[in-house]
């Protein structure tokens, strides 16, 4: 196939112009130019999604895959200009789209964020993306409803859960490989049998072409793995690959929530029961189709060996995570209750 990847010089993206190569497909890339693709084997074709789009004049492809559409508005201009020169489309959504992440078991037919068009308007006014926040899933609904209104029974929409592996640049499960091989006390938030979901970017890669190449089409869940996985289970597995350098301290949510600990910003993949929906989304759909998993501690493993090649790569350079004086205050503070 001869496919177009709207993206694809960053994390997900790279990993999805690798696994096309790698089963012998032809890629073409468009992108700003910021972040080039190195290969030889692909195409580079710099514009700008939100403004000029000149260089997909004159051009098929049999496939499109949308890695950097964050916007309906970015979304609607490529998929509408690619609408009568590639046969399929598949969007990059995100599970973040959901209204009530308090259900267990969340499927494709459950509610979507919805935002008014004044309100996307004055949300994407002078940007193309990505906001992050409250409004991101809302506005990933909205990218699907226009990719889907362009290219009527030809588009797959794909949401995703939360990804890591190698070259992730969101810094959750990094935070937590570097914090343990540093060693001592290292606060774990809550139940140590609250359900953790993510998916390897390989996977999500594979599945991905995979299912471009069978041009398949709907929506569907794509997060992992297969069977109930704990933060207890990532935590150990990641002080595995740290040889046992930390002692996990389990804190109560009730007491870091009173302590003003943010989830899921100062400490990775954790959510209050409130969220608890958004690491229970039901997957089978897409398991049906053919999604498999990598095992835990090869995605561990596989990030710690990348991080181990990355220069200047300490907790302090991390998006994510908690800082190691508010860290020993926190538990400061819980070892004198």
């Amino acid at each position: 196939m001869n496919v177009l990847v709207l993206g694809g010089s960053r994390f997900i993206g790279k990993h999805i112009v690798d696994r096309l190569l790698h089963e012998g497909h032809a890629v073409t890339v468009l992108n700003r130019g910021n972040h080039s693709y190195t290969s030889s084997n692909v195409e580079q074709l710099i514009g700008d999604r939100d403004g000029d789009l000149d260089a997909l004049k004159n051009r098929t492809w049999d496939a499109a895959i949308d890695v950097s559409g964050y916007i309906p508005r970015t979304v609607d201009k490529a998929s509408a200009r690619l609408a009568h020169v590639v046969a399929h489309y598949t969007y990059i959504s995100s599970i973040s789209v959901y209204e009530d992440f308090s259900k267990v078991g969340l499927t494709e037919e459950d509610a979507t964020k919805q935002l008014s068009e004044d309100k996307i308007t004055e949300l994407t006014k002078g940007t193309a993306g990505p906001i992050y926040g409250p409004h991101y899933g809302g506005l990933k609904a909205a990218g699907e409803i226009v990719a889907t209104r362009n290219m009527p029974g030809r588009t797959l929409i794909i949401r995703s859960g939360l990804v890591v592996g190698p070259i992730d640049y969101s810094d959750r499960l990094p935070y937590w490989l570097l914090r343990i091989k540093q060693g001592g006390d290292v606060i774990a938030p809550g139940n140590p049998k609250q359900q953790v979901q993510f998916i390897d970017v390989r996977d999500l890669a594979r599945w991905t072409v995979s299912s471009v190449e069978q041009h398949v089409t709907g929506v569907y869940n794509v997060t992992g793995p297969s069977h109930v996985m704990t933060m207890e289970d990532v935590l150990k597995a990641c002080n595995r690959v740290c040889n046992n350098n930390a002692n996990i301290v389990w804190i109560d949510d009730e007491f870091l929530i009173d302590k003003d600990v943010l989830p899921w910003e100062e400490l990775p993949f954790w959510l209050p029961s409130s969220l608890s929906g958004a690491a229970s989304v039901n997957k089978v759909k897409a398991i049906n189709k053919g999604l498999s998993f990598s095992p835990l501690n090869k995605t561990i493993q596989d990030t710690h060996d990348w991080l181990s090649t990355v220069e200047n790569m300490t907790l302090s350079n991390l998006k994510a995570g908690m800082s190691k004086e508010r860290e020993l205050e926190v538990i400061s503070a819980w070892n004198a209750k």
